[in-house]
């Protein structure tokens, strides 16, 4: 288990998992009035979170399922990093692609958080790669003959 700090400035308790294996955890609104997004309107919105993060480690902020189900709305920059070497305010910045307003009350879930670990990589430049059966096939191409 990696341990963060945290500090917590907003009105609601921490993010926690809510099941033994899980692997996000919900942000929540911390608002001093509602938002209203409009249809293909973005808001950030604020968390009152504040973290160290331990190097080689990210936060990944992604939509919460239901929220985009439900209602049309997801995160923007879809998975939102947060670096390790961050200490500002965790926001949301959250985007209406429904045909409705939708109004963020305080406490609200509004997305998940995932801690990840990562590596830093140096990269080498050469002329040429070798070559793989996919080569230079994508979007899509994996199995079609």
């Amino acid at each position: 288990m990696v341990e963060v700090k945290i500090i917590n400035k907003s009105k609601h308790e921490l993010p926690a998992y809510a099941t033994s294996a899980a692997a996000g955890m919900d942000l929540r609104a911390n608002l001093d009035s509602a938002i209203v997004i409009k249809p293909l309107e973005r808001a950030i919105v604020s968390t009152g979170l504040f973290m160290a993060l331990p190097q080689n480690y990210e936060a990944q902020i992604r939509p919460r399922s239901g929220l985009a189900a439900k209602n049309g709305i997801t995160v923007l920059n879809s998975p939102g990093t947060i670096d390790a070497d961050y200490r500002g305010e965790l926001k949301v910045i959250l985007v209406n692609l429904s045909n409705e307003p939708f109004t963020i009350n305080d406490g609200e879930r509004i997305a998940q958080m995932v801690i990840a670990k990562h590596e830093q990589i140096k990269f080498n430049e050469v002329k040429i790669l070798e070559e793989t059966e996919r080569g230079e096939g994508g979007f899509g191409s994996t199995g079609k003959k």
